[in-house]
């Protein structure tokens, strides 16, 4: 193995457990600690079979995992050894991949607005690539960076709304201008570079986006340059639940590479999937530590009742633990009572936070001070790695992986996993709805560690 990720690192587990079945586990053994904070269980073995899937549908496409989206230390070492690169928008990002073991080369300085600080440091590590869609960023990296890899980052912005975000990325009439100055200034552009995001839910999207960026491929070799990387950024779907769009994307990608940029142009294309990787791997737990009842008929009641959770602050605003505010399942960890009803609640975070809703009208039995809810899809963007404002502590992780994943992972790394006592064929287990290759018992002729 490639020493990212060891088996101290997580509990080891028989296939078919649910990470609903380990939390509850865990809460039994932290209540007889009398430890009530709230934490994550994360299956890291859900990581492995996004890893796989994602190979599965789109074959030239290896990956750049966004380490603002998840980076715990579980899910950073375990892309790490199936080969995965880093796409890295801080100086601190950098560090962190950088601190165990991952080269240079497998970081992508993704951040379109770097600081000139943050540039002198990538560059003193040897991070090369990185991307530009003004000449103020530019200008910065050919003075701070003189040995950079550039990719042009366009604009791709297919929203149907008359209001569209601000977002990043050159217009098509300025991609010109921006090539001929980064010429003038010896800027060696190596690709084009384009991201959807996750709020993207036209696969079409994608194929207008690749058609732009052949344009502008075109462009370049108008200017004498050598273009050989085409990012596609992310906005692939993270919920379990959203598979059948997800697949619907990678065959509009794939035959929009196969039209503008064919197997055999010499052109590496590589994306920047997040939510998709870690959104479903995650599930939250906290402990209600407050309540307060509404009165049957004060205005609004509804028999609502708030309480008060031990959520974690908010870490980027409205969209602070998005998961829960807009996709997540949130239950009680209590079976319901077909006796007992069920109220309109509130949830709220700490008290004394601007950003402190996290949900309104669920439908939820009555609960008590010390009980306990669970939040699924939790995964992306809920950690971080540094402290969250307000001196609330980060939430605890715990990790679990099955053994037919941790197989999987050997495998793709050309390593044939131990054989059981019981004389089963190691293999064996990859034939239980896994999302691996036609003939799982081979290793893959291209081990992950060698794609990037």
């Amino acid at each position: 193995m490639s020493g990212y990720l060891d088996e101290s690192d997580f509990v080891l587990v028989e296939e078919g457990f649910t990470p609903r079945e380990l939390l509850e586990r865990l809460l039994v053994e932290l209540c007889h600690k009398s430890e009530q904070g709230a934490f994550f269980m994360a299956d890291l073995g859900a990581v492995v079979r996004r890893h796989l899937r994602f190979r599965k549908a789109l074959p030239r496409v290896t990956t750049f995992f966004p380490v603002k989206c998840n980076s715990s230390r579980g899910v950073i070492g375990l892309l790490a050894e199936l080969g995965a690169g880093f796409a890295c928008a801080t100086k601190a990002e950098i560090a962190q991949v950088r601190s165990i073991g991952v080269p240079a080369e497998k970081i992508f300085y993704s951040n379109p607005c770097k600081q000139v600080a943050h540039i002198k440091y990538a560059a003193s590590h040897g991070v090369q690539l990185m991307t530009f869609d003004n000449e103020v960023e530019l200008n910065k990296v050919a003075r701070s960076h003189p040995h950079a890899r550039m990719l042009l980052g366009i604009a791709a912005d297919f929203s149907p709304s008359p209001h569209p975000s601000v977002t990043f990325g050159a217009t098509l009439m300025s991609c010109h201008h921006l090539l001929e100055k980064a010429k003038e200034q010896a800027v060696e552009v190596v690709g084009i570079s384009f991201h959807l995001g996750s709020h993207c839910l036209d696969p079409q999207a994608f194929a207008q986006a690749v058609a732009k960026a052949q344009l502008v491929f075109e462009m370049g070799a108008e200017l004498g340059y050598r273009m050989h990387i085409l990012d596609i950024g992310g906005g692939f779907p993270g919920p379990e639940d959203t598979r059948a769009r997800f697949e619907e994307t990678a065959a509009a990608i794939n035959s929009a590479l196969d039209l503008y940029f064919p197997e055999g142009c010499g052109v590496e294309v590589v994306a920047r999937p997040g939510r998709y990787y870690v959104t479903s791997a995650f599930t939250f737990a906290a402990s209600v530590t407050a309540k307060e009842e509404v009165p049957p008929g004060q205005p609004d009641s509804e028999g609502r009742w708030d309480s008060g959770t031990d959520l974690p602050p908010p870490r980027f605003g409205a969209r602070c633990l998005p998961g829960i505010k807009q996709r997540s399942s949130i239950s009680a960890l209590q079976k319901p009572c077909p006796d007992h009803p069920s109220y309109s609640s509130s949830l709220r975070g700490p008290p004394g936070h601007a950003e402190d809703q996290i949900a309104d009208g669920l439908e939820l039995p009555e609960l008590q001070v010390g009980d306990w809810l669970i939040f699924e899809d939790m995964g992306a963007y809920t950690i971080t790695a540094v402290s969250p404002l307000g001196g609330c502590p980060q939430p605890r992780i715990s990790y679990a992986m099955s053994r037919v994943a941790w197989e999987a992972v050997q495998l793709l790394q050309g390593k044939a996993p131990r054989a059981e006592e019981d004389g089963e064929g190691a293999c064996t287990p990859l034939s239980c709805g896994w999302e691996s290759a036609e003939t799982p018992c081979v290793a893959p002729a291209v081990p992950a560690t060698g794609i990037i």
